[in-house]
């Protein structure tokens, strides 16, 4: 059975910095494209980041030159080290993966993280 399981969410003032962590576990042969997502209340859930397997990454308009995605392949984690964080950054934030699972044959299936609340108030 795999997991996400994500750390690193809190409470920050404005201009501060946090760095959330999410690590897969459970029958994984591979992982393919790992991404973040927040979700704010009373709406929807929005993509803040990607990184495919080899490193290329893609991130929100409203996040660029402030988040950085980045992974450990090794470890079948997936980073977001967010800086100058504002308080439209308060969200839940779910970490996301695509997963090759080992069994009698291979299969890719997307998994989801439990989420981590991130509040940055002064």
């Amino acid at each position: 059975q795999v997991q996400l399981v994500e750390s690193g969410g809190g409470l920050v003032q404005p201009g501060g910095s946090l760095r959330l962590s999410c690590t897969a576990s459970g029958g994984i042969f591979g992982i393919d494209a790992m991404a973040w997502y927040r979700q704010a209340p009373g709406k929807q859930r929005d993509l803040v980041a990607t990184i495919s397997s080899g490193g290329e990454t893609n991130y929100a308009d409203s996040v660029k030159d402030r988040f950085t995605i980045s992974r450990d392949n090794a470890k079948n984690t997936v980073y977001l080290q967010m800086n100058s964080l504002k308080p439209e950054d308060t969200a839940v934030y779910y970490c996301n993966a695509e997963v090759i699972r080992t069994g009698p044959y291979l299969t890719r299936d997307d998994y989801w993280g439990q989420g981590t609340q991130v509040t940055v108030s002064s």
